[in-house]
């Protein structure tokens, strides 16, 4: 049987504190690669990996009442981490900063739409 993350497995956590929720995301990572070429070759004689970019795209993110309660601004935070829990797997994005942010509110809570991150980091535990 497979099990898909659902939003209490994709969340954002400060200092071990989950501070919000998200029921989807998209992850994409990127390393700018480039050819080795030698004197007189026609084809490139090997490649080289360069800096590795991680960015995060989070959809339907709740922030929990808790947070909300500790006074815990969204637009304020620096260094938090994206954890994505899967069945076989934690996956985890550390020294995350927000890029975008387009949120939607409702009396009692704030649901942010949409949420752009960037990372620093991606590591994934068994």
């Amino acid at each position: 049987m497979i099990s898909f993350p659902t939003s209490n497995d994709i969340f954002i956590e400060i200092n071990g504190q989950k501070l919000a929720v998200a029921q989807s995301y998209r992850a994409r990572s990127s390393q700018q690669s480039r050819y080795i070429e030698a004197f007189g070759s026609v084809e490139p004689v090997g490649t080289a990996g360069g800096r590795i970019t991680h960015n995060l795209e989070l959809s339907r993110v709740c922030i929990s009442k808790n947070a909300i309660s500790d006074g815990i601004r969204f637009h304020e935070l620096s260094g938090f981490n994206v954890v994505i829990v899967k069945p076989d797997r934690k996956i985890i994005y550390s020294d995350c900063e927000w890029s975008s942010v387009d949120e939607v509110a409702s009396l009692g809570n704030v649901v942010i739409e949409s949420l752009s991150i960037v990372a620093s980091k991606r590591m994934e535990i068994q």
